[in-house]
């Protein structure tokens, strides 16, 4: 197993040493054991220390609870992310009353199906790394809808998201009066943090698209960089049957003269982003030509990657994630913030490796492979289609290496369901099935039905409960000796991780 070497510290201590502290800060897994109260069961524990910026938990004073519930409800009054009239109408208006907030700073806009929210995170920590003041838009979130708002890559505390609500509440309703609708719960959430960025200030935003891209809520940004992941189906009722039509509704980012930044993409839906990049006069970088991985060799606690970038070759990156998917991601969030810079076009020369390397050793994504339990292990991931069920399963079988493997899946009923299920069956021994506390939650026995056509009836099994799932699923690990490296998968939905992480003690 490959170990990265130290890179960005400047002293004289022994480099196996200062190595040794690197991947202790980062990636240490050591479990405390807690004990938590799941409904009637009691699920054993174990979580290891904070690895960088955490999900945040309920406030701990009261008061502040209490006012953030408020806020909260009052935004589950209106239309959800699933409800949708195509139009940016209303966040346009929204906008010009409030000043035109999102033209306050530059910005990088991020589309595409899978490892979106991933990407935004390595290009937070980047600018961050290189003293830029950040603000983060990201969706959904995995516990706290504090998490979608972010500044200097931490949550905003919940008095300020409770201060960004209060003061954009009189123009939301000022515009809905004007409106055949009312703004949705995610264009409200998108005026709040494109005015908390303009208030902060901050230097650059990284804003994650809510779905698709020209009707999109954040599409009212005007941004230097268009960033757009693996583009795969979802979506498919609002977005387009194919990969090219997909791409048709996620090309509306792409403004006139910006830098388009494409990670590897189906050869339709990169003829549909190259059409529109002529179209506007867009600068394009594609990975496998203009960027790319050159290199990667498990780590640690994640993985060593070198990195061709528009400035030329980064060595011995350190990324603690797992999985060649977040290899990819690294390398376009390496170029978006090249391209921000102007690196490779109006300047020559290459990002500065220490910081680079010690930007990305920084980088955690909750919810994405993440170990949140020890004896057995329990991994959560936040899979929802095939494609991001394919890249965690080739993700889980590179890093882990379990002898036996118990899934817990939680899935959406809008989602291709039999093929998230089909992507897992060669890892999975057994499944057990649940739903999440979401009115989208698929029902626990339909989920069942579907996965026993997949599975076969020997290898399913049933629990509507969450925490009764995870308590069948550590105990089917735990079962027999012989199974000393068995561990426990539970994905399907960020919801179900959310949940899950709670249940397991992951604040």
């Amino acid at each position: 197993m490959s170990e990265p070497r130290p890179s960005d510290r400047h002293d004289d201590s022994d480099p196996d040493e200062t190595f040794a502290e690197i991947v202790d800060e980062a990636t240490q897994r050591d479990p405390d054991l807690a004990v938590i109260e799941a409904g009637s069961r009691t699920l054993r524990t174990s979580s290891g220390p904070p690895q960088g910026q955490e999900v945040p938990a309920r406030p701990a004073d009261p008061e502040v609870d209490k006012a953030l519930r408020a806020v909260e409800q009052e935004l589950a009054g209106r239309w959800g992310e699933t409800k949708l009239e195509p139009s940016v109408a209303r966040i346009a208006a929204l906008m010009d009353v409030l000043g035109e907030p999102q033209h306050a700073y530059p910005s990088i806009h991020i589309t595409g199906t899978n490892g979106k929210t991933s990407t935004a995170r390595m290009i937070e920590a980047l600018l961050g790394a290189f003293d830029l003041r950040t603000g983060r838009y990201t969706s959904p979130h995995v516990q706290s809808i504090t998490e979608r708002i972010s500044l200097d890559g931490s949550p905003i505390d919940p008095e300020r998201f409770i201060e960004a609500y209060q003061d954009i509440k009189p123009y939301v309703e000022m515009v809905d009066a004007q409106q055949p609708y009312r703004l949705s719960f995610f264009e409200v959430l998108t005026g709040m943090a494109y005015a908390a960025f303009a208030d902060a200030p901050v230097d650059v935003a990284v804003v994650e698209v809510g779905m698709g891209g020209s009707w999109d809520a954040t599409n009212v940004i005007d941004s230097s960089v268009a960033v757009v992941t693996p583009i795969s189906l979802d979506h498919t009722d609002r977005l387009g049957a194919t990969p090219a039509e997909i791409a048709g509704e996620k090309s509306g980012i792409i403004k006139q003269g910006a830098t388009v930044v494409l990670a590897q993409q189906p050869v339709d839906a990169a003829q549909v982003m190259l059409k529109k990049a002529v179209e506007v006069d867009a600068t394009v970088a594609r990975e496998g030509m203009e960027f790319g991985v050159l290199s990667r060799e498990i780590a640690v606690g994640g993985q060593l990657l070198t990195l061709r970038g528009l400035g030329g070759e980064y060595e011995e990156v350190f990324l603690p994630l797992y999985g060649a998917h977040q290899a990819h991601n690294a390398a376009v969030a390496l170029c978006a913030v090249e391209a921000f810079f102007g690196i490779g076009a109006e300047q020559p020369g290459a990002l500065d490796i220490d910081t680079v390397r010690r930007a990305f050793a920084s980088v955690i994504s909750p919810g994405r492979l993440e170990v949140v339990r020890s004896s057995p292990t329990v991994v959560l991931d936040a899979a929802h289609n095939p494609a991001g069920a394919r890249a965690t399963a080739d993700g889980i079988s590179e890093a882990f290496g379990f002898s036996r493997l118990i899934g817990v899946v939680g899935a959406s009923g809008d989602k291709d369901v039999k093929g998230l299920l089909e992507a897992f069956e060669p890892i999975f021994a057994e499944v057990v099935v649940t739903q999440n506390s979401s009115g989208r939650a698929m029902d626990a026995d339909e989920l069942a039905a579907v996965a026993v056509e997949v599975f076969g009836h020997d290898r399913v099994q049933v629990e509507p409960r969450l925490d009764d799932a995870l308590e069948a699923a550590i105990t089917l690990a735990e079962e027999e000796d012989e199974y000393a490296g068995a561990g426990v998968l539970v994905t399907g939905s960020v919801i179900t991780v959310g949940e899950a992480r709670l249940l397991l003690g992951r604040h």
